[in-house]
């Protein structure tokens, strides 16, 4: 599938007025192909800027996006090509439902992009399944839904178009547990099903332990640490110093280890936590 490299791209709000706010700095990082790249910063750091890049939603001020290799804007006319390739799920997307059914909005995408009516009515309930909309949900209003139920229609609007890049904002945001991990795993097997690359922006550490393959850390506008997920995990003293945590499970190990007991600190979820402690008893 694609990959996508940003090659010291800079961003600045209201440049040149007293509300200037520069969003992005120099930064260059790679979302390889195939992979769960998880995006955390504190707020205000430049991750939906970033993030906003990735498809043409925003235009970098200096720098280039390059997607397998080719800069985004080399043909400005063209972009809405790079839109369909690369899909943005934007945080909070259940406000952005619009249409009079579930149906109608996932098929949005694809009607744009001048698929037969077959085809559309294939990818509906493609995306459907893999979002996990219940397919009797498909011909009700949007208003007649929960907000979780909402969120993963919204997402499956953007499943719909198969982009070779899914990029997420926050996609589990304001869910109870038991939604966050419907969301989550929801996403994994997708990229697991297409080989499709997937970017989530998160502040769960949690989440970013379990589900991604790697991590890629953004401080007042400057990427800091990027890599496998063990690798940024592994820097907590970093991750500490601009307002970031390690997973929680982590810190009990470490807990663990300092009070004398032969652990693997290097654990950053529940379930190897578990085996670990399996071999002590």
């Amino acid at each position: 599938m694609s990959e996508i490299k940003l090659e010291n791209v800079s961003y600045v709000y209201s440049e040149d007025t007293p509300y200037e706010k520069r969003a992005l700095t120099d930064v260059t990082a790679t979302i390889k192909s195939g992979a769960i790249t998880g995006i955390i910063g504190h707020t205000g750091s430049g991750k939906s800027t970033l993030v906003q890049m990735l498809n043409g939603l925003t235009r970098p001020m200096s720098g280039r996006v390059l997607l397998d290799g080719k800069d985004i804007w080399e043909d400005p006319k063209k972009i809405s090509d790079v839109r369909f390739r690369v899909g943005l799920v934007m945080q909070y997307p259940e406000y952005q439902l619009f249409d009079e059914t579930i149906r109608a909005d996932i098929a949005f995408g694809p009607k744009n992009m001048g698929l037969d009516k077959e085809e559309i009515e294939r990818r509906v309930l493609e995306a459907a399944d893999f979002a996990g909309v219940d397919r009797e949900w498909l011909d009700k209003s949007p208003f007649d839904l929960s907000g979780g139920q909402k969120r993963r229609a919204a997402i499956a609007g953007i499943i719909a178009m198969r982009p070779e890049i899914l990029v997420l904002d926050e996609p589990a945001a304001g869910l109870d547990p038991a939604g966050r991990k419907n969301i989550m795993e929801g996403l994994c097997a997708y990229r697991d099903k297409t080989g499709s690359s997937v970017v989530i922006v998160s502040h769960s550490m949690e989440d970013m332990a379990q589900y991604c393959d790697d991590i890629i850390v953004i401080s007042d506008g400057r990427v800091i640490a990027q890599g496998k997920k063990e690798e940024v995990f592994s820097q907590s003293d970093l991750l500490r110093s601009v307002g970031l945590d390690i997973p929680q499970i982590t810190l009990v190990m470490r807990l663990l280890a300092d009070n004398g007991i032969n652990v693997n600190t290097g654990v950053y979820t529940v379930e190897d936590a578990v085996n670990e402690i399996y071999k002590l008893i």
